[in-house]
């Protein structure tokens, strides 16, 4: 049996109420982007990455528009090191773009790190030490004057080697397991730093609060936010930056919750990968604000190609279902969600182009490089109607009635119910031009002459009916209605012209035309037919003939 007793809470609520995010509806500019993407340890890969694949993998997060980048440990990993080194010494890091390296608040550590950013045109150096009351009990076993002066020593070095090197540098601050360190503990750890660093308008500095481990929910973290951004001094010359992780499956959330709380900057992943459970994953942070109406600033305008190169960089594999990114995240199979994807993009086409209200697609999948015929209509035996007219309509062309849309999803749910997959469009198509496009048995036409007369229309149909060929003369007020009623008259055959429609297949000189013929049966069923031909009277005849065939 599982023993929950023996858990308890691991987090500290701020000694104040802090609950004024409460007011804000939603995050409305972006946050500072850091990507975290590239540091080995971060991404916990079971084959780190190579020497070439950082550099590419580099490249890409620069075309996505990320302006800072952390590029890894170089103190502790030879990998990184020379990563770091090849970044600076081939001048790949664009003028627009910060570096960021991550050192503990160790001597020997942060002495290493200066040697490896040396020649960098702007460099973030990120100083950490972890404040937490479990690892100040366990793991170091000081005191808490103890562990602050770690931070203080390591804020003195950082400044004064940043002065005796060459190049740009600004100075960021973590204390490590925030999110199990009590909020006054934490503000008096990051306000000693910020007394060192001294930061101006010109030379920010960053805070960065990471929830190393998600010990609560996101609205706790977000009320300690709220508590460090109202005490901390300096704030108007901070950057607080969040680094949440994802333990509880809440770091997009984190993230929100904490910007709304008064946070600067994130720190995050492209896809949430991570150590442990991972990151939060800045795609769906990103997306999110864009869905309502707020530009991310970062380009995600084709996912597919992102997603294909990270995971060829990093080995990882994106799940089908991970929101915005995933193969699958558009799809819709359940008929009634395709029914009205396909009546809400009708909809916008004809009354709302301007904006984005389709049901059940948070975004339009286009915007992020997908397709609809691929990505969002899917077909397979959940299906019905409106999925299934949906892709004949935009791939193909075919307005089929309403009625006979419902015919045709039967006719594709019971395919793929019977071969136990999906049916994809060309599939489909297949299935239309096979039971309901210019059917010929038993019953087919083989001549068909028409004379004007004062009454309406005579025809005379040579028609051929399981091996016998007959000639029959009728009268109809139409032609269509004439050849029905020469067929009726031949094989007294009984049933009700009840739906006739048409429209072409090209807009050219020689374009086709396609009709759908609806016929009902005595029993009250319905048949149905399409007939193409550059002949309008041909295609309409082609039409009822099938329809009388699928009786």
């Amino acid at each position: 049996m599982m023993n929950a007793g023996k858990y308890r809470r691991q987090y500290f609520m701020p000694p104040e109420r802090c609950m004024d995010w409460t007011e804000k509806e939603y995050v409305d500019k972006a946050p500072i982007w850091c990507s975290v993407d590239l540091r080995d340890g971060n991404q916990a890969l079971v084959i780190p990455m190579s020497l070439e694949q950082k550099v590419e993998f580099f490249k890409l997060l620069v075309k996505i528009g990320f302006k800072e980048i952390e590029v890894g440990f170089p103190a502790a990993s030879e990998t990184e090191y020379n990563f770091l080194r090849t970044l600076i010494d081939q001048n790949l890091i664009p003028e627009d773009v910060t570096i960021q390296v991550l050192t503990q608040a160790r001597e020997h550590i942060i002495k290493k790190t200066f040697e490896a950013v040396k020649g960098a045109p702007r460099a973030i150096i990120h100083l950490y030490n972890s404040t937490s009351l479990s690892q100040r009990e366990q793991v170091f076993q000081k005191s808490k004057e103890e562990i602050k002066q770690l931070a203080v020593d390591g804020a003195i070095l950082l400044k004064r080697l940043a002065s005796e090197t060459e190049g740009n540098f600004l100075f960021e601050y973590s204390p490590e397991s925030f999110t199990g360190t009590e909020p006054e503990y934490a503000l008096e750890v990051c306000n000693a730093v910020l007394d060192v660093w001294n930061p101006t308008e010109d030379k920010k500095a960053i805070i960065n609060l990471p929830v190393t481990v998600q010990h609560s929910m996101p609205h706790v973290y977000a009320s300690q936010i709220e508590y460090m951004c109202k005490h901390m001094r300096y704030r108007e010359n901070v950057l607080v930056s969040l680094h949440p992780h994802n333990d509880r499956g809440c770091g997009v959330a984190d993230a929100e919750m904490g910007i709304l709380a008064g946070a600067d900057r994130i720190e995050g992943t492209l896809f949430g990968n991570g150590e442990r459970t991972g990151n939060v994953d800045i795609v769906t942070l990103a997306m999110n604000m864009y869905s309502q109406g707020v530009d991310p600033e970062l380009d995600f305008s084709d996912m597919p190609e992102i997603c294909e190169k990270y995971e060829e960089y990093t080995g990882m594999n994106i799940d089908e279902r991970s929101p915005y990114s995933g193969a699958l995240v558009f799809a819709a199979f359940s008929g009634s969600h395709q029914d009205a994807i396909a009546k809400g993009m009708h909809y916008r086409d004809e009354r709302d182009p301007d904006h984005w209200t389709v049901p059940y697609l948070p975004i339009d999948p286009t915007d992020i490089g997908r397709n609809y015929d691929a990505d969002v209509i899917r077909i397979n035996s959940q299906s019905g109607k409106g999925g299934v007219g949906y892709i004949l309509e935009t791939k193909y062309g075919l307005n089929l009635p309403a009625k006979m849309r419902e015919a045709m999803g039967y006719v594709a749910k019971g395919v793929s119910d019977h071969v136990h997959k999906e049916l994809m469009p060309e599939e489909i198509f297949e299935l239309f031009k096979k039971n309901f496009e210019n059917v010929v048995k038993p019953l087919s036409i083989n001549e068909v002459h028409f004379q004007q007369t004062g009454e309406g229309i005579t025809t005379q149909v040579t028609s051929t009916f399981k091996g016998k060929k007959i000639v029959t003369e009728a009268k109809g007020n139409g032609r269509l209605n004439a050849v029905s009623n020469a067929l009726k008259k031949a094989y007294g055959m009984k049933y009700d012209l009840i739906t006739y429609q048409e429209h072409a297949l090209e807009q050219s000189s020689s374009s086709r035309a396609i009709a759908y013929v609806g016929i009902r049966k005595p029993d009250g069923g319905l048949s149905w037919g399409a007939g193409v031909d550059q002949d309008i009277i041909r295609a309409s005849i082609d039409a009822l003939v099938t329809a009388i065939n699928n009786r």
